[in-house]
C-alpha cells in the first residue's frame, strides 16, 4: 500500500509542478483562459478528449456495464452515442467555431462569443450563459470529486470525505496556478495514461480467467438470459432507454470545457489532424471501459458498488507497483476534467460576470486573480455537493451533461450555421433549453422517463427558429456571418 501511495504522490507532485511552471506565463486573461490560442494538434485532441471523459470513463461507465440486467446495453449504446457525437462535433463545429470566435471580436469564452455574435449590448446572453455554466459545472465538478473520494476510500481505506478533499485540493492547486496551458498539458499526460490503462486491464483479466470462452461461461451462470445488445422491457426493445443512451451524443455540441479547446488551437487547418487523433482515442477508450464492466462482472460478480470494479480488479490482479501506475489513470481522468471545468467556471465569473457588471479592464491582472479565487469558491461548493458517499458518478455527470447539451447545444449549432438567427431567438432558446432540461429531470418517470437532454435540445431548437423568424436580423450580424467562411487566420 505504501508503494501505491508513493506512486500517487509522485504523480500528483508532477501535476502541481506543471502548474508552477506555467504560473509566470499567465499574466493576461487570454493566457489564463485560452493559452493565447497556441495549442498544437496533439495537445488539442488529447486535452479535449481527456477533459471530456472524466472519472466517469473509469468509474461511471464500467459501473453501468457491470449491471447485466439492462445496464450493459445502456452502457453500450451510451458509448455509441458518444462516439457519434464526438465525430460530428470535430467534423462540423471545431473549425467553424475556431474561426468565428476570432472573427467575432476575438472571443475568449462562449458567453463572450454569444455576446459578440449577436451584438448584445445589454449583456443579457453573457450573464444568462455564465449563470448556467456555473450551475451545471458545480454539479459536474462534484461528480469528479465524488470519484476521487471513491478512489481513495477503495484503495487506501481512508474516509470518503478525506479522500474527496485530498483529490480536490490537488486539482485546485495546479488549476489556480497555471491556468489553461497547464491544464491542457496535464490533460495530454493524463489522456495518455488513461488510454493505455484502459486497454491493459480487460486484456489481463481475460487472460487470468483463461480466455473469452471462460468469461462467457461465467456470465451465462449469472443470468439465464442473453446480455442482449438492445435494452429490453417486457420482451420488447426499450425505445426510451435506447434513445436516452444515444442522446448523450447531443451533449457534445454544448460542453464549454470541450468547445474551448477548439477555440484555442493554433490554426483551423490543424483541426483535421486533431480529429483523427481524438477519434482513435475515444473509440478505443469507450470500448475498453464497457469491456471492463462486462468482464469485471464475470471476474468479480458480487461487488456492492459496481462503480468500483476497475479499482477492485486492479487490486486483485496486480502487484503494488503495477496497481499504483494503473490507478493513476483514475486520478488522471478525474483531474483532467475537473480542472477544465473549474477553469471555464472561473473565466465565466471573472471575465463574463465580474468584468461586465463592474466594467473592469478585460486584460487586467486583477481578473486573473478573480479567476483563481473563483476556482477555490467553486471547488468548495462542489465538495459540499459531493459529500454524500452514495453519490453516483454516472448520475451526476448525466445531469450536468444534459443541462449543457440542452442550454448550449442548439445555441452553438444555430449560431455557427444559421445566418438568420437573431438575439431574441438566442436568448429565448438558451433559457428554454436549460429550463426544460431541469424540469424534465425533476419530473422523471412516465413520459418523462427519457433523458432530459432530448426534450430540452428539441424545445430550444424550435424556440430559436420561431423567435428568430419573428424578429429582425441586423445587417451587421449578417455581414459578419458571411465573412467567416472566407476569413484567413
Amino acid at each position: 500500500m505504501l508503494t501505491i501511495a508513493g506512486i500517487f504522490v509522485l504523480y500528483l507532485g508532477l501535476m502541481v509542478f506543471i502548474g508552477f511552471k506555467f504560473y509566470n506565463k499567465t499574466a493576461s486573461m487570454s493566457d489564463y483562459i485560452l493559452g493565447g490560442r497556441k495549442l498544437n494538434s496533439w495537445v488539442t485532441a488529447m486535452s479535449a478528449q481527456a477533459s471530456d471523459m472524466s472519472g466517469w470513463l473509469l468509474i461511471g461507465l464500467p459501473g453501468t456495464a457491470y449491471v447485466i440486467y439492462g445496464g450493459t446495453s445502456e452502457a453500450i449504446w451510451t458509448a455509441v452515442g458518444l462516439v457519434i457525437g464526438t465525430y460530428l462535433n470535430w467534423l462540423f463545429v471545431a473549425r467553424r467555431l475556431r474561426k468565428y470566435t476570432e472573427v467575432s471580436g476575438n472571443s475568449l469564452t462562449l458567453p463572450d462569443f454569444f455576446e459578440n455574435r449577436f451584438r448584445d449590448k445589454k449583456h443579457i446572453l453573457k450573464v444568462i450563459s455564465s449563470v448556467f455554466i456555473v450551475i451545471f459545472f458545480l454539479v459536474y465538478s462534484s461528480s469528479q470529486f465524488a470519484a476521487g473520494g471513491k478512489l481513495f476510500n477503495t484503495i487506501f481505506g481512508v474516509d470518503y470525505t478525506v479522500g474527496l478533499i485530498i483529490g480536490a485540493g490537488i486539482i485546485l492547486a495546479y488549476t489556480a496556478l497555471g491556468g489553461f496551458t497547464a491544464v491542457c498539458w496535464t490533460d495530454t499526460i493524463q489522456g495518455t495514461i488513461m488510454f493505455f490503462a484502459l486497454m491493459f486491464v480487460p486484456v489481463m483479466a481475460i487472460f487470468s480467467m483463461g480466455g473469452l470462452n471462460e468469461v462467457a461461461l461465467r456470465l451465462a451462470e449469472l443470468t439465464p438470459e442473453s446480455l442482449g445488445f438492445f435494452p429490453e422491457i417486457d420482451g420488447r426493445v426499450n425505445t426510451m432507454l435506447l434513445a436516452s443512451a444515444l442522446g448523450w451524443g447531443l451533449g457534445y455540441f454544448g460542453q464549454p470545457h470541450i468547445l474551448v479547446r477548439f477555440m484555442a488551437i493554433d490554426s483551423p487547418d490543424m483541426i483535421k489532424k486533431s480529429r483523427l487523433i481524438a477519434m482513435v482515442w475515444v473509440i478505443i477508450t469507450l470500448a475498453c471501459a464497457v469491456a471492463i464492466g462486462i468482464i469485471g462482472k464475470a471476474y468479480m460478480p458480487d461487488l456492492a458498488d459496481g462503480e468500483t470494479i476497475y479499482m477492485a480488479m486492479i487490486n486483485l490482479m496486480f502487484s503494488d507497483v503495477v496497481s499504483g501506475i494503473l490507478l493513476t489513470a483514475i486520478l488522471a481522468a478525474i483531474m483532467s476534467t475537473a480542472s477544465s471545468q473549474l477553469l471555464v467556471s472561473a473565466s465565466s465569473v471573472s471575465k463574463d460576470l465580474y468584468a461586465t457588471l463592474f466594467k473592469k479592464d478585460q486584460n487586467s491582472k486583477e481578473l486573473v486573480w478573480i479567476s483563481r479565487m473563483t476556482v477555490v469558491g467553486v471547488s468548495v461548493v462542489a465538495i459540499l455537493i459531493a459529500l454524500d458517499p452514495a453519490s453516483s458518478v454516472f448520475g451526476l455527470v448525466s445531469s450536468a451533461w444534459g443541462g449543457f447539451g440542452a442550454a448550449f447545444g442548439p445555441m452553438i449549432l444555430f449560431s455557427l450555421f444559421w445566418r438568420r438567427m437573431t438575439l431574441p431567438g438566442a436568448i429565448a432558446g438558451m433559457i428554454t433549453g436549460g429550463v426544460v432540461d431541469i424540469i424534465w429531470f425533476l419530473k422523471s418517470g412516465g413520459i418523462f422517463d427519457i433523458y432530459e437532454i432530448i426534450p430540452g435540445f428539441l424545445a430550444s431548437s424550435v424556440v430559436i427558429v420561431l423567435v428568430s423568424l419573428a424578429t429582425k436580423l441586423p445587417e451587421e450580424i449578417a455581414r459578419e456571418f458571411d465573412s467567416v467562411k472566407t476569413a484567413k487566420l
